[in-house]
């Protein structure tokens, strides 16, 4: 056999046995409910389906009272009666939240600010981020806020090459908040649409660079004392529960405004949400899978869906997003690009 024939009979071999387990722990409300009597054992399974869903303790019981109870009074008696009311309970809790990243054109700059822990996707978020704006038109500008984490501007340089947005950094070491201080002075001199703020990835349990995130927000203040409009918590879906802790401990410190959902291209389902929503009434903006896929706003239906271990009835497969992506990754374009302290000094694309 040829070593591509090994290769591909290998990776096979992985896919196959990865479908398994995912099969295994994603596998549909609907096959759980079908043909079986609605009784107590069934509800118990149904309950640990909602918790492995990473919907938290709390919510489940909740929503499993109200189940119990429905099926007590003989109303849900049936596969399609318990679904409905499933549903329901879901977007009870989701639809308050759902509510789309609108951009004031009022305001210039519009000033976001992206935060989270440390390899949650907020470099890759914000380069999505910034092609959607500028393909509906808007004028953006990148702040490199992250100054601490090796080739963390010279990644977002990238993006915002790719996205068509420009971009403010400066030397790496550099304190973030007199980089975000300049980018937007920058966007106010030059009347830019969407000013998006990175900032350095930080665990949640830090007090002191918990307070160094308060900071920047301060210094955004200082400079226009009705920004930041948003502040949006990046979470990776697979953080299960410790993402309900982050986002506590962030909207404590920074007044987090929205939610960016990523890495749902595995067993994640992104359930933590519905938590989240039950206990900070945060809005689920945004999800997406991997660098080079599209960012997609979070339509609360399709979220209550994915939660659930929904299949598609035309592909056979759970809810997806979309992989027609004009973002694709440059393979070579890391190495082509120019290493050298010039590319670390401050740019200011406007002047």
């Amino acid at each position: 056999m040829s070593a591509s024939s090994d290769s591909t009979s290998f990776f096979g071999r992985l896919r196959e046995r990865l479908a398994r387990s995912a099969t295994k722990l994603t596998g549909d409300f609907a096959g759980l409910f079908r043909g079986r009597k609605i009784d107590a054992e069934l509800l118990d399974e149904l309950e640990a389906r909602l918790i492995g869903a990473d919907l938290g303790i709390t919510a489940t019981t909740e929503i499993l009272e109200q189940l119990r109870a429905g099926v007590a009074r003989r109303e849900l008696d049936d596969e399609g009666a318990l679904m409905a009311a499933l549903r329901r309970q879901l977007l009870a809790i989701l639809e308050p939240c759902a509510q789309p990243l609108n951009i004031d054109r009022a305001r210039h700059p519009f000033v976001i600010m992206v935060v989270g822990v440390n390899g949650a996707g907020k470099t890759t978020t914000i380069g999505k981020l910034a092609r959607r704006l500028t393909d509906e038109g808007h004028k953006v500008l990148l702040a490199a806020g992250d100054t601490f984490r090796a080739a963390a501007a010279e990644q977002l340089d990238i993006w915002a090459e790719r996205s068509g947005a420009q971009i403010v950094q400066q030397a790496s070491g550099a304190d973030p908040g007199a980089v975000v201080f300049d980018a937007l002075r920058s966007a106010q001199a030059h009347k830019v649409d969407v000013l998006i703020a990175d900032t350095a990835g930080r665990l949640h349990g830090q007090t002191h660079l918990m307070e160094e995130l308060k900071k920047i927000r301060r210094v955004i203040q200082r400079v226009d004392s009705a920004a930041p409009d948003e502040v949006l918590l990046v979470l990776d879906a697979n953080q299960g529960q410790n993402a309900l802790a982050q986002a506590k401990e962030f909207h404590a410190a920074v007044n987090v405004t929205g939610l960016v959902l990523t890495k749902l291209d595995g067993t994640a389902r992104g359930g933590v949400v519905v938590a989240i929503a039950r206990a900070m009434q945060l809005h689920p903006f945004h999800r997406h899978r991997r660098a080079g896929r599209r960012l997609r706003p979070v339509q609360c239906r399709g979220l209550r869906r994915c939660a659930a271990g929904h299949r598609s009835r035309h592909r056979g497969q759970r809810c997806k997003v979309r992989r027609n992506d004009p973002l694709r990754p440059r393979q070579q374009a890391l190495s082509e690009r120019p290493r050298g302290p010039q590319q670390r000094q401050l740019r200011d694309p406007h002047r």
